[in-house]
């Protein structure tokens, strides 16, 4: 049987996150040599650290939150592609890839080689790719960069045209080990309250024929 693979980035201090946002922090706040029995660690970090799902209301007041989501939707049936050097993914650079029928598409771009580093720019997804991701049955993509849209954005034209079309984000995959076919994954939201996104530990697994 095929084994799972980690697609996640390991969450450490350090770690490159948003600028401005929440900078990732553990400690062990209560150590073995105080509780007499165990180490307990404290964490602190953004929702959207490292690995993450977006909820709607992360870009939309009214949009729903993490508990609201329906977690089929980041478990099941995958198909993982390739766009390298592409200036921004739009209709016609998906047009290069079969990807019918695929629910789950995870991209990889490799436009964020160095994930110790924030990137200073990464390829868009354009509005008219969220229509045709809608057509061709797609309702989870995943990409290997911190966000679809331009990082200095703020209408976030992306984030508000997949979520019309009933697709959900994933971002901040690390795809560069994987190669192109269809896979099974896992990538499950933290059942937090109330939130506007969460951390997942995303794996994939290639799918036996």
């Amino acid at each position: 049987m095929n084994k799972w693979m980690d697609i996640s980035q390991p969450l450490k201090n350090g770690m490159p996150v948003w600028p401005g946002d929440t900078p990732f922090s553990y400690k062990v706040s209560w150590p073995y040599e105080e509780s007499g029995s165990v180490n307990v660690g404290r964490v602190e970090m953004s929702t959207h650290t490292g690995t993450h799902i977006d909820a709607p209301f992360h870009f939309d007041n009214e949009g729903r939150k993490v508990h609201e989501l329906d977690i089929n939707i980041y478990i099941g049936e995958a198909k993982v592609i390739h766009l390298s050097d592409v200036k921004s993914i739009g209709a016609r650079e998906l047009k290069t890839k079969d990807i019918t029928g695929a629910e789950r598409l995870l991209i990889r771009t490799m436009a964020h080689k160095d994930k110790n580093v924030f990137p200073a720019s990464i390829p868009p997804v354009e509005q008219d790719a969220a229509a045709y991701l809608a057509e061709q049955g797609v309702k989870l993509l995943g990409l290997d960069l911190p966000s679809v849209d331009l990082l200095d954005s703020k209408p976030l034209p992306a984030h508000h045209t997949l979520s019309s079309r009933g697709i959900h984000i994933l971002e901040g995959l690390v795809l560069d080990h994987v190669e192109e076919g269809i896979y099974e994954l896992a990538a499950l939201p933290l059942p937090i309250q109330g939130s506007d996104g969460s951390p997942v530990r995303a794996v994939l697994r290639k799918k036996e024929s």
